[in-house]
């Protein structure tokens, strides 16, 4: 299409087909005459016709000789006579001559490979690449499948396989073990079925001995019992003479309740005493710190009044001088006095005689101070000399004293160590106060509750030491929870029940028969062993069949009831099968319902047997239990609830006890100590020696102070003594600068103000706090009162405690003499009926001999029974394992002649069975362990990934060789293009440069590598005109370079003829001298070739065989054909052109 005029296909066809013609064709017929020439595989044919044809929508489609084909075929069919149709160098285009001079040299080197004819091998060798890089993208994909999925799927197969061999092995094995063990399994069950029948035998003989034994004793209990009655009868009527034993027995319960009731009174008043004189010891404790900070507020409020005092006195001296300031400065300013009585006068001369006065006061002060001073110094001396004679006893007492006190803090710091303090303590007892009464109220309310339930109270005595309670169960009745939303349903429930639930559950028989033989029980009871007891429950079939026929108002009584998993089977037991139903109708309906056919009750405790007997009328007497139970249980979860939390104080009461004990070993010791070092220091401070001291001690500080006094007296005497100089000195400076002293007291006075009023935040801030210190004191001396109100109040208190103790005491001894007394009394009574009780005794030991007799005969009964039934069922299990081994082993009725016997493999002597069973345990765990990883499949699915591996394998090799083929055939591909390329490149280079010499005489040109480069690199055109090489070929004129041009298609042509060559206007730029010589040379080397020029000069025109004028005739465009001469058959030319460029346009054909 790029050599085309048209845009697309479509245009071919007339009018694009809207026309109505909607396909376009065009055909080529070749002459095929010389078979020499004849492209490959159509030898047979005279003419070779090709046609190409295009139709609507975009079809294309080729014919060769009038049968379809493809456009690989046509190409390839064109290739081999030296016609590419994809790079047609056959093909001059008018205009296109000298392009061929503007090649690059790869495209020149093309142009000798079509003429050298290996550019069809190089296309093939494209295709080799191709196919080659295919190969090798399948070898790596097949070696991809090969390292990635087939080996190691091959080697996990064959470590299956080894492992399923194994596996096989070992079966084997087992099989062969096996066999010998099933034999000897056979042999012993035929044995054990022989000994069963003989200990049956001994078993039912055994069992005749001791029903007889039992028949005995049962008569002999008989008789006994009838002796108990009569003398049972003698007693009461002994008894009934007086009813006196009755009367002692309530008034020894009536006393034993009024000794233990004071008794608690005690322990109450016991624990609030205790409670007290802990109150008493913190309040005390209270009370010393309280003093203590009342002595330390004491101090401070001193020390603060001290201060306060100093800051006003300050203050108010400040205020004084600012107001004689204030005076002075308006007397000097006015020469008026404020005329204030505290001033003798106004001005300098004022002031000067206050001072004058100031010093003589100073004075004044100063004398009476050190005469006070002389006779204390005097009185000091005494008291000192009246110290020395006691000074050692008072430092011996201040010794032990602060050894006292150290001994005190020691033991203070002792006991805040300790993990133990009295908030503990107090709280750990009140609560275990309060846990044991919550015990004792639990207590009471569980009895008095368990009263109430007269048949809800089973009694029995450890039958051995050490007997474990949690063995027996209890009642069924008290085993059972009843939830409130199905408390209407009790009574029923206990109508279904019956007397089953005053039965008692015990874990298994042997507790049972412990508790009948030796629990001392005081009535008749019925125990159900967890172990032998089996319920018989209702079906769920039964049930869905009731639900349908009374939806809804039908439930089964093992339902309505809550129960611990552990005593399922005795609560199963105890209610069966049975259904409650909401009304008669129902449970009639269920009853008798052929599906169901179960024993139903009512609501109201009507009884529906399915036997035909219906039962009910009023409300059994004990109705009611199960609901009077739960608070029974209620209570108990309560009392073990309490008991455990009980137990848990205790606990942590035994875990810390070390602790309590050193804290309140520590506590009394700390007490001790306290009172020994206060009676210590009242020792210390009521002695002489300690009086004398403190005497000696107020001397000093009084003598400290006189000389304070003097030396104060005499700051002031000096203060003023200055002051009078000051003023002496003002007076002057006034005389002489009276402005300037106005200002300078001005300005003092402003100073003066300033600082008087910081004085006054000060005096204000220190008198808050002095205010403030008052009040704490007040407050502390406030508590202090209520504390020692409040101790003396408790400790009143504790005294009537200590009082009602003693009195409740008295009582509680009054209370246990009178019981006492009562007790003696009843023994007494009691005593004169001992003749009775003796012998009721005695035929009591009697009766409970044989009864033990009895039972125990009775269990042997039961037991030899048990035996006789295990036995049986030993006996019956041997032979089903005899006959189901020799079901299951269908070899065993072959070879049983062989068992046992000596040369055969089921020779049991030499062959050790434990042994084997340990081997045949092994191997079964070894297969169940193996037979998880085992692949059962494995042998065929290793056969098909084997053949797999060896066809890939096949496969990678065949496509490896192939691989090799493909590179040799490329490697001689490129060696014989090389060749080819050479020689082609030599003949076509002679010949360029001969046709070039000829058709521009003179003149020379060749083909070469360019400089520096190889032939397989490119090839370029080199001209030489007269003697000089041309270093471009744009130096050449326009015709030269169409010569040039021509030349080198014609060596080109000349290497291979093609069969045609179509050339249009080659000669457009050459004069008619080199138009004759070409016309010449296509006669002169191109006999075997046809030619079709399109041409307007007559130099070729006169070499042409056959002469085509295309002429333009009445409007219409028509072609002549004239003949020069005679021409072969194949220089005929049947293409037709019509050109419009005029009459002078001619086609030739020449040969």
């Amino acid at each position: 299409m790029a050599q085309m005029r048209a845009a697309n296909q479509q245009d071919l066809i007339y009018k694009r087909g809207q026309a109505g013609v909607t396909k376009a064709s065009v055909t080529i017929v070749f002459d095929n005459s010389d078979k020499s020439k004849s492209p490959e595989g159509q030898q047979a044919y005279k003419q070779i016709t090709v046609t190409r044809q295009i139709a609507l929508p975009n079809i294309s489609k080729y014919l060769l000789n009038g049968h379809k084909s493809t456009q690989q075929a046509i190409q390839t069919m064109f290739q081999s006579v030296q016609l590419n149709i994809n790079n047609p160098n056959f093909v001059i285009m008018q205009g296109r001559i000298t392009k061929v001079l503007n090649m690059r040299p790869q495209e020149i080197l093309g142009m000798v490979e079509e003429a050298a004819g290996t550019r069809m091998f190089e296309d093939r060798k494209d295709k080799a690449i191709k196919t080659m890089a295919k190969k090798e993208k399948r070898v790596q994909e097949i070696l991809s499948l090969l390292h990635e999925e087939i080996n190691p799927k091959l080697n996990k197969l064959r470590e299956e396989k080894r492992s399923f061999l194994e596996y096989q092995k070992s079966i084997s094995e087992l099989e062969k073990i096996g066999r010998v063990l099933r034999a000897w399994e056979w042999m012993d069950g035929h044995e054990k079925v022989t000994r069963k029948e003989q200990e049956i035998h001994d078993k039912t003989s055994e069992k005749e001995a001791v029903e007889k034994k039992m028949k005995k004793a049962r008569r002999e209990i008989e008789a006994a019992e009838k002796d108990v009655e009569a003398v049972t009868r003698k007693r009461d009527a002994e008894i009934a003479k007086g009813g006196k034993m009755k009367k002692l027995e309530e008034e020894v319960q009536e006393l034993g309740k009024a000794v233990y009731k004071i008794k608690t009174q005690v322990e109450i008043k016991e624990g609030a005493i205790k409670d007290e004189e802990t109150s008493i010891a913190t309040r005390t404790n209270e009370l010393q710190e309280l003093q203590t900070s009342l002595t330390e507020k004491q101090t401070q409020l001193e020390t603060l009044n001290a201060s306060f005092k100093t800051v006003n006195d300050q203050h108010t001296a400040s205020a004084n001088k600012l107001t004689t300031a204030e005076e002075l400065l308006q007397t000097l300013l006015t020469g008026l006095s404020s005329g204030n009585a505290n001033t003798s006068g106004g001005g300098y001369m004022g002031q000067l005689a206050a001072a004058k006065g100031l010093i003589a006061q100073g004075q004044a002060e100063e004398e009476q101070s050190k005469v006070k001073l002389g006779m204390s110094d005097k009185e000091l001396k005494a008291l000192e000399a009246r110290w020395k004679e006691v000074e050692r006893d008072a430092r011996e007492g201040q010794k032990t004293l602060r050894a006292k006190k150290a001994a005190v803090e020691e033991c203070q710091q002792r006991l805040e160590r300790c993990s133990w303090n009295e908030e503990k303590e107090k709280a750990l007892e009140e609560r275990l106060r309060n846990a044991k009464a919550e015990v004792r109220n639990l207590v009471e309310e569980h009895d008095r509750v368990k009263h109430s339930l007269g048949r809800i109270d089973f009694e029995y005595s450890d039958p051995y030491p050490n007997f474990d309670r949690r063995k027996v169960k209890g009642q069924a009745a008290t085993l059972i929870s009843l939830a409130k939303e199905n408390h209407n349903k009790s009574t029923a429930l206990e109508i279904a029940a019956g007397g089953k639930l005053f039965q008692v559950v015990v874990e298994n028989e042997k507790v049972g028969s412990d508790i009948l033989k030796n629990g001392r029980l005081k009535k008749r009871v019925t125990l159900i062993p967890l172990n032998k007891i089996s319920p018989h429950r209702l079906s769920a079939k039964q049930f869905d069949a009731a639900q349908r026929i009374a939806p809804g108002k039908v439930h089964q009584a093992l339902s309505l009831v809550t129960y611990e998993d552990e005593v399922a089977n005795a609560i199963a037991y105890v209610f069966g099968d049975n259904l409650i139903c909401d009304d008669a109708e129902s449970a009639k309906r269920v009853t008798f319902s052929r599906e169901v056919g179960v024993r139903s009750v009512t609501l109201d405790g009507d009884v529906y047997d399915p036997s035909g007997t219906l039962s009910g009328g009023s409300a059994p007497s004990g109705s009611g239990i199960l609901v009077r139970v739960q608070a029974l249980l209620a209570a108990g979860a309560r009392l073990s609830e309490a008991r455990e939390q009980l137990g848990v104080l205790e606990e942590e009461e035994g875990r810390g006890r070390k602790v309590r004990e050193e804290w309140r070993q520590l506590s009394r010791e700390l007490e001790m100590k306290q009172h020994e070092a206060k009676l210590m220091e009242q020792q210390v401070e009521g002695s002489n020696a300690a009086r004398i001291g403190t005497q000696v001690e107020e001397l000093k500080q009084t003598i400290a102070d006189l000389k304070l006094s003097v030396q104060a007296a005499r700051d002031k005497v000096s203060a003023a003594q200055d002051e009078c100089k000051k003023l002496e000195r003002d007076m002057a400076e006034f005389k002489n600068n009276k402005e300037g002293k106005t200002h300078e007291l001005k300005a003092d006075i402003l100073k003066q103000k300033a600082a008087l009023q910081r004085q006054a935040v000060t005096v204000k801030t220190q008198q808050k706090e002095v205010q403030t210190a008052k009040l704490e004191l007040e407050q502390i001396e406030q508590d202090i009162e209520t504390a020692a109100n409040t101790l003396e109040e408790t400790k009143n208190s504790l005294t009537k405690l200590h009082r009602d103790l003693t009195k409740l005491k008295g009582e509680v001894a009054a209370s246990e003499a009178a019981h006492a007394k009562a007790e003696k009394k009843l023994q007494e009574e009691r005593a004169t009926l001992s003749r009775f009780d003796n012998e009721l005794k005695e035929l009591a030991n009697v009766i409970k001999e044989k009864k033990q007799i009895v039972i125990q005969a009775e269990i042997d009964v039961k037991g030899i029974e048990h035996g006789i039934q295990a036995l049986a069922k030993d006996k019956a299990a041997a032979v089903n394992a005899v006959a189901n081994l020799e079901k299951l082993n269908e070899w065993i009725a072959e070879d049983k002649e062989q068992f046992g016997k000596q040369g055969t493999p089921y020779y049991f002597a030499e062959q050790n069975i434990g042994d084997m069973n340990k081997k045949a345990r092994s191997l079964e765990e070894a297969q169940k362990s193996m037979k998880k990883k085992i692949n059962n499949k494995v042998m065929n699915m290793i056969d098909n990934v084997e053949k797999r591996d060896a066809e890939l394998q096949k496969m990678l090799s065949t496509v490896m060789k192939d691989k090799e083929k493909i590179e040799d055939t490329i490697e001689e591909l490129d060696r014989y293009k090389r060749d080819a390329l050479q020689k082609t490149w030599e003949k076509v280079d002679g010949d360029f440069g001969g046709i070039f010499a000829e058709l521009l005489p003179g003149n020379f040109a060749k083909l070469q590598p360019p400089e520096g480069q190889d032939l397989m690199e490119g090839l370029e055109v080199k001209v030489q005109l007269g003697s000089v090489w041309k270093q471009s070929l744009t130096e050449l004129s326009g015709g030269q370079r169409s010569l040039i041009a021509l030349s080198l298609i014609m060596a080109l042509l000349q290497f291979k003829p093609a069969p045609m060559y179509i050339l249009d206007e080659i000669d457009a730029a050459l004069d008619l001298s080199h138009t004759q010589h070409i016309g010449q040379l296509f006669k002169s080397r191109f006999k075997g070739s046809q030619f079709i020029v399109v041409s307007l000069k007559e130099g070729l025109f006169s070499n042409a065989n056959v002469l085509f004028r295309a002429k333009f005739r009445d409007g219409t465009s028509i072609v002549e054909r004239t003949s020069h001469r005679p021409t072969s058959s194949h220089g005929d030319g049947n293409e037709n052109r019509t050109d419009d460029r005029g009459t002078r346009r001619r086609r030739e054909g020449g040969s």
